[in-house]
């Protein structure tokens, strides 16, 4: 019994080999129609939005639906900060941090997808945004150098991703010393979010997949409408 504990303990925290993190994950035939039938400490992994839903990313309705403004205002940027928005879709949240940072901060707008990216890229050089840059990720790493950013802020993303764990692991290896982990994620807890289930999650299991990668949580804002907006720091 000891034995199979200190496996268990072994394999949370990251330390056994490529088999041993394949059992993070289970398949399992039966399940929600909108996931992708892959689990993760109990939880699965829903479908992701393509460029197919960029006027859903684009909608005015999310000024009064979501409070981008009061999200931002809650992660405590600084000028010359620099600023992961890992899975920006269109850069919704991109283009409205670039001018909290400033012109000495960066904000870097990530995405697996590169129809995404061009998107990004197309606004960048038409307004002559200075502090916009794109990265493409992969499915498992966001692709940022170590200690690089101190923020990364993840919208309505990470429930999707493929390999929450993997990624996690890079981005809290990208974060500077005293980063943060900030996730906006709508409120499963609450029956009145009209979002379908799997794109929901409770900010107890948001929490209990941070601490798995070793992030501290530091504070749950809970004054925005449809969503937890659930920050982190890294030890």
């Amino acid at each position: 019994m000891l034995h199979r504990l200190f496996l268990l303990a072994l394999i949370c925290l990251g330390t056994l080999g490529p088999a041993a993190a394949a059992e993070r994950y289970e398949e399992r035939a039966t399940h929600d129609p909108d996931g992708i039938g892959k689990f993760y400490l109990g939880r699965e992994i829903a479908q992701v939005m393509g460029p197919g839903g960029i006027p859903w990313l684009e909608r005015d309705e999310r000024e009064f639906e979501e409070k981008p403004s009061v999200v931002i205002d809650a992660l405590q940027l600084k000028a010359g900060d620099t600023v992961a928005d890992l899975g920006a879709g269109s850069g919704y949240y991109s283009f409205r941090l670039a001018p909290v940072v400033g012109p000495t901060g960066k904000v870097l707008a990530i995405d697996i997808e590169e129809r995404m990216l061009g998107v990004i890229r197309d606004r960048v050089a038409r307004q002559e945004i200075r502090n916009v840059e794109t990265v493409r990720s992969t499915a498992s790493d966001p692709n940022l150098a170590a200690g690089s950013v101190d923020l990364v802020l993840m919208v309505d993303v990470y429930h999707e991703l493929a390999f929450p764990y993997e990624m996690m692991r890079g981005v809290v290896t990208a974060l500077k010393p005293g980063g943060r982990v900030a996730l906006v994620e709508y409120r499963q807890e609450d029956p009145n979010v009209a979002i379908k289930a799997v794109h929901k999650m409770s900010e107890r299991q948001i929490i209990r997949e941070m601490q798995a990668v070793g992030l501290k949580h530091q504070r749950t804002v809970g004054s925005l409408p449809l969503q937890h907006l659930v920050i982190f720091t890294k030890p």
